[in-house]
């Protein structure tokens, strides 16, 4: 008789009753997905990225398909913190995943603020952070890609909620494990990466950019081997959780970022292909680790041989 693999994982105190979450800036809400797919099967729900205010986004065009992949310049639309809290959140404190509120700023204020307006509210278990957003009293420089940057919004963050903390990292930078460390050391609970690999695309014809911002984010399959390096590096350089994101499509994809030490993945584009992905790749998953006789998922963390 096959028994059933446990899915179970954990990031810090948080249980996830599988390692498959969503990917901030894919899945809304949660509700624009009710429809499509059950979401208390779910791991975990990151919700789209929140500000203090309300964004409009970029203006289009701001999104280009390219090959094994997307590039997009949404500029992180949304809501608004106070309009989430009133609007969205009940919805998802009724589900059963936890929840995690992605955060981004231009000024370590702007972090730090969102970060207490968050910590009361008992349907977050907890925060990702984007600190691939430009310091505007830095020069425009993104915090994620410098190291003092990158250790100031985190040690004011952590001053302001005593919530499971994640930090998402951006791969546009020499070292991530340098990062990786330096975050860590103010108080990061876990860490996400990758972050979106800035890119550009052309219209040969009129000789313009198909992004009215003209770089973009790109994410799909095309980044997964990048995405898999930087984990496997981050997940040597720190002890904290790591959570694995990048192209991943299938439960093969989900546990080549496991493999490498991820304790759990986000899936982000392939939402776009197939609204079910997320639930696939936990009944994918499952299969697996039946067929080959691995009791839980846990057994596979960190299990790459590279000897």
């Amino acid at each position: 008789m096959t028994v059933k693999p446990d899915l179970q994982t954990r990031i810090g105190d948080i249980r996830l009753k599988n390692p498959v979450m969503t990917a901030s800036g894919t899945f809304g809400y949660g509700r624009e997905y009710d429809h499509l797919v059950s979401l208390n099967r779910l791991g975990g729900i990151v919700v789209k990225g929140l500000s203090l205010t309300p964004s409009k986004g970029n203006k289009p065009p701001r999104i280009v398909e390219t090959p094994c992949g997307m590039l997009n310049a949404i500029g992180l639309e949304n809501v608004g913190i106070r309009a989430f809290v009133e609007d969205k959140l009940p919805f998802l404190a009724a589900l059963d995943p936890p929840v995690f509120t992605n955060i981004y700023g231009q000024t370590v204020e702007a972090y730090a603020e969102l970060a207490e307006k968050i910590d009361p509210l008992a349907g977050v278990a907890g925060i990702e952070v984007n600190i691939s957003c430009p310091n505007v009293k830095s020069g425009g420089v993104a915090f994620g890609v410098d190291p003092a940057a990158a250790a100031g919004v985190v040690r004011q963050i952590r001053k302001r909620t005593g919530k499971t903390l994640i930090v998402k990292l951006s791969p546009n930078v020499t070292d991530v494990a340098e990062i990786a460390r330096v975050v860590e050391g103010e108080g990061a609970d876990a860490l996400s990466l990758i972050n979106t690999i800035t890119g550009m695309a052309i219209d040969i014809e009129t000789r313009k950019p198909k992004l009215h911002n003209i770089t973009g984010g790109l994410s799909g399959p095309a980044i997964r081997p990048v995405a898999v390096r930087m984990v496997w590096q981050v997940c040597r350089a720190v002890s904290i959780p790591v959570i694995g994101i990048g192209g991943i499509m299938s439960a093969s994809d989900a546990l080549e970022f496991i493999i490498a030490g991820a304790v759990a993945v986000q899936v982000g584009t392939a939402n776009f292909i197939n609204p079910q992905v997320t639930t696939d790749i936990i009944d994918e998953l499952e299969t697996w680790l039946a067929e080959r006789n691995i009791g839980s998922i846990t057994d596979l963390i960190g299990s790459i041989e590279t000897g």
